[in-house]
């Protein structure tokens, strides 16, 4: 992991007042859960079991609280509360060296809450793939879970459930969420016929154990396979399948376009206090998930979006390319329907153990288990350098309603890993939580828009971090709550009883990490056309046996093997090498010779273009990307084509020759499907 320089927001501790040190101390406590004296003043928030999914909600604490308006790039977990409190204190008296910065903007609630609104950079991705543009892309990008119920009430379990549907609708406005053809976004009233998630129930009660499982098979693959598209209609598929024996399965499928990680924890447990009580009033919310994101707009163009798009922008060049892992097929030939999972647990008892030792060693468990992943990666494809994509639970503290919102806020994040030769596991974890706590730092320009950057300077429109990592761990630290064990009428909770599918646009393999009931779930997800069974096995393997050793302090000394190269070599991924391996290829420069336009396609698609981008296109070689289209602008422009009458070429073939004469080209001839 490279290590580089963010801004200096560790303030003298001692500038600050005892009286706000003691207000910073309070409101950590309330955080983490625990009374003022076990909140010293020159702990760091890391130290007392914070971490940064918590510094979220510890931000908007502050800001409800003492009326400062931090960042969270002046939030750091190694911090103290007498630090952060003299970065109040700089803040509220103009003291400070400037080194500070304020959230650019204020949350303001819209004026018309039945207005579209924009898609964040993530959902853009995300509504892209369902047109079939990307590689690796699926009709639907959704997660798919089901969990077991025990003791249910069968004659009441379905209306309970439903009642609580239309209530938590009410309450969490975007599970009336719709994305329109243009790749906006809207919120359908309480009153459309279409806006209540509709619960579905199969009764298998009389059914013998044989067919019980068939149909729940049967209904696993089909909504695992067909998820919920909020272009189409609700994003929320959910279903109750009642079981012999007083059990039941309770089935959720969600659009990754409404509900990302931490919403779903947030929606569990609203829906679970709603079924378990029919008098049940949730906590009123003062904004909504559209208030946050038009909020957002305002972001590009503050001084603070400018000084972070720099520093992405900065450094790109020096990016390597993703791990040269060994593949069995090129992704662009692939049609996945699902993707393969391999999963294991480490039990309460180990992973308390666990994070005992990073508290000691001042990392977040989170970025031990990726100094864990990077180093299983880089003995997995034979080389220490290379480029990896995080998914990041960023929600800005704007308000102190955000962390309670059902809402798409993650945001991807490009780390460049560049491991040492033979350093000792600590020192890796060390190195991974500066490297994250510095990117988090320039969090305003998110991964998406650093991807697009990027892929435009190399020449290609292939996903250029298709390796993912996700850890969800800290979120019910996060939210005060876990899900609870029982719920009304649904009987006990199982969650140790559960099944789960992802599906998510332009990623070859997502490591993905979370917590039940004390446990720890370690799952890969990932195209199992692309890989070898053994070598993803194997893979897996090597990462559990390096997160197990960590249960143990000889873990954290141990010399870590790593291989020689730091760089691996970078073999086309065509069907024709012999040695496939995951990489970028550039995109081939075809055929048309430079010039203006030559007939009247070319001038029509220059003219759409002209005006679309706002700027002149008066060569026919010109790129749709290189004059500062992104791929939502281009799925627009294709249908507005087609609407015109001049042809229909869909996304996925425009991408191959994204120029005047290219898509001319395709548009004189018959689209393939």
């Amino acid at each position: 992991m490279t290590s580089s320089s963010a801004p200096d927001h560790t303030a003298d501790a001692s500038t600050a007042p005892a009286d706000l040190v003691n207000a910073v101390r309070a409101v950590w406590a309330d955080a983490l859960e625990t009374d003022l004296a076990s909140v010293p003043a020159h702990a760091s928030f890391l130290s007392l079991g914070g971490d940064s999914v918590l510094a979220v909600r510890m931000a908007a604490m502050l800001r409800k609280r003492l009326g400062t308006p931090l960042a969270l790039a002046d939030v750091r977990v190694e911090q103290s509360a007498a630090q952060l409190a003299a970065l109040v204190h700089e803040r509220s008296t103009g003291s400070g060296t400037g080194a500070l910065r304020p959230l650019p903007v204020d949350l303001r609630r819209r004026e018309d809450p039945d207005a579209p609104f924009p898609l964040l950079p993530l959902q853009q991705g995300y509504f892209v793939g369902q047109q079939d543009a990307w590689e690796l892309s699926y009709r639907s990008a959704h997660h798919y879970v089901d969990i077991g119920l025990e003791d249910v009430d069968a004659d009441e379990a379905p209306e309970a459930l439903q009642d609580a549907l239309e209530r938590l609708a009410e309450h969490q406005a975007v599970l009336r969420a719709r994305v329109l053809p243009d790749g906006r976004q809207c919120i359908l009233p309480l009153d459309d016929p279409e806006a209540i998630p509709q619960l579905r129930v199969t009764d298998l009660r009389d059914a013998d154990e044989e067919a019980a499982a068939a149909r729940l098979a049967e209904i696993r693959l089909e909504m695992s396979t067909e998820g919920p598209d909020p272009s189409q209609g609700c994003g929320l598929d959910m279903r109750l399948t009642l079981m012999p024996g007083g059990r039941a399965r309770l089935h959720s499928s969600t659009s990754l376009l409404i509900i990302d990680g931490w919403s779903s924890s947030v929606f569990y447990r609203d829906l679970f206090a709603l079924v378990s009580d029919y008098n049940a009033v949730l906590a009123p919310l003062d904004i909504d998930y559209g208030d946050y994101v038009t909020t957002l707009r305002d972001l590009p163009g503050t001084q603070a979006w400018q000084q972070d798009r720099d520093w992405w922008w900065d450094r790109l060049d020096g990016f390597p390319l993703p791990p040269a892992l060994p593949l069995v097929a090129d992704p662009a030939e692939v049609r996945p329907t699902l993707m393969g999972t391999r999963q294991a647990v480490l039990d309460p008892q180990r992973w308390s153990a666990l994070r005992r030792l990073c508290t000691q060693h001042g990392v977040t468990p989170s970025a031990a288990m990726f100094a864990a992943f990077s180093a299983a990666v880089a003995r997995a494809c034979g080389h220490r350098r290379f480029l990896l994509n995080t998914l990041q639970l960023n929600r800005l503290p704007l308000h102190p309603d955000v962390s309670r919102l059902v809402g798409a806020f993650s945001s991807t994040m490009l780390l460049p890993v560049d491991l040492p030769p033979a350093p000792v596991f600590a020192d890796l974890a060390t190195r991974a939580q500066q490297d994250i706590g510095d990117a988090l730092a320039h969090h305003l320009i998110t991964g998406v828009e650093v991807s697009r950057e990027l892929g435009r300077r190399r020449g290609t429109h292939r996903p250029v971090a298709p390796v993912v990592f996700q850890s969800t761990l800290g979120v019910d630290a996060a939210l005060g709550s876990e899900v609870p064990e029982e719920a009304g009428p649904l009987g006990e909770i199982d969650l140790s009883s559960h099944h789960q599918q992802l599906r998510t646009p332009q990623v070859a393999l997502e490591a993905r990490l979370f917590e039940l009931r004390g446990e720890l779930v370690v799952a890969f997800s990932l195209v199992e056309e692309l890989f070898a069974a053994e070598d993803v096995d194997s893979m897996f393997g090597d990462l559990m046996a390096t997160v197990e050793s960590l249960v143990e302090p000889d873990g954290w000394t141990a010399e870590v093997e790593l291989p020689d190269a730091v760089d691996g070599e970078q073999v086309e991924t065509t069907r024709q090498a012999p040695d496939r391996r995951l990489s970028v290829p550039t995109r081939a420069t075809r055929g048309a010779e430079p010039g203006p336009p030559r007939d009247d396609v070319e001038r029509a698609v220059a003219a759409h273009w002209q005006k679309l981008l706002d700027c002149a296109v008066d060569e026919r070689t010109a790129d749709f990307f290189a004059l500062g289209g992104d791929s939502l602008l281009a799925v627009r422009m294709l249908a507005s084509l087609a609407r015109e009458g001049l042809g229909r070429v869909t996304p996925r073939r425009f991408l191959r020759q994204p120029t005047v004469a290219g898509l001319a080209a395709a548009l004189r001839e018959p689209d393939e499907r």
